[in-house]
């Protein structure tokens, strides 16, 4: 009896050693333990993606060395880019100052048309806002604005087929597309040089206007040619008033 109570205390305390030695393991879903980056080491992967400390190191040399004559934020602008927008607001001034001088053609008492003087002053502030946007662009990147010279536009409008409406609204229907190929131009300069911003620049809040520009100004033609120079044209003007 003795005997059999010392074996059975054996496999009990065999029994109860080998379940202290096996592993706990949880009843639940098994989880992935997290190794902290500090623990690894220096040839393994170390998991940062980008060092703040290390690679801000050139642009701060180069913030550093900017003489105060020049501008900070300017970043990957190329000087083409530059030239390209002072090109460009030189010709939506030019554009500007011969829609003005349509609008004091139309505005005159002996022309009597007041529906195309207003529309060609909305045409003219268009334009200059347009310039103004450019400027502002121009700024913003780091570049300088420069002004160039407006070449001074006619002031008679006349013609004696046509009559004056149809004449200016066949004028302002060229400025228009003319001035959107300059805008393309702009967008090609842009990606050539690989400027993404300007490009989208270019096309979100210039190319847009244009071809709208563009298309109202066709179907004032195409509605001039059909009603002639005579009475038509009045009631044209009154729309347009």
């Amino acid at each position: 009896m003795a005997l059999l109570s010392s074996s059975t205390t054996k496999l009990a305390t065999s029994g109860l050693s080998s379940k202290l030695a096996a592993p706990i393991r949880p009843s639940g879903p098994a989880r992935a333990v997290r190794v902290p980056r500090a623990t690894q080491e220096a040839s393994s992967v170390t998991g940062l993606v980008f060092d703040p400390a290390n690679a801000v190191k050139i642009e701060l040399t180069t913030v550093d060395k900017t003489p105060p004559s020049e501008s900070l934020g300017r970043v990957a602008f190329d000087p083409e880019c530059e030239a390209a927008i002072n090109e460009q607001i030189n010709v939506e001034y030019n554009v500007s100052y011969v829609y003005h001088a349509l609008h004091c053609f139309f505005d005159r008492d002996n022309v009597g048309l007041p529906g195309f003087a207003k529309f060609f002053k909305a045409a003219s502030d268009e334009e200059r806002d347009h310039a103004h946007l450019l400027m502002s662009y121009q700024n913003k990147r780091g570049g300088r604005v420069q002004l160039k010279s407006i070449v001074m536009p006619e002031m008679e409008f006349n013609h004696p087929e046509k009559g004056e409406a149809l004449f200016a609204m066949e004028l302002a229907l060229s400025l228009e597309k003319l001035n959107f190929q300059k805008l393309r131009e702009l967008h090609e300069v842009a990606d050539k040089c690989g400027d993404a911003p300007m490009a989208d620049f270019v096309e979100g809040d210039l190319l847009a206007d244009q071809v709208n520009s563009v298309k109202s100004s066709a179907e004032l033609v195409s509605q001039l040619r059909r009603v002639g120079k005579g009475l038509g044209v009045y009631h044209i003007d009154k729309q347009l008033q």
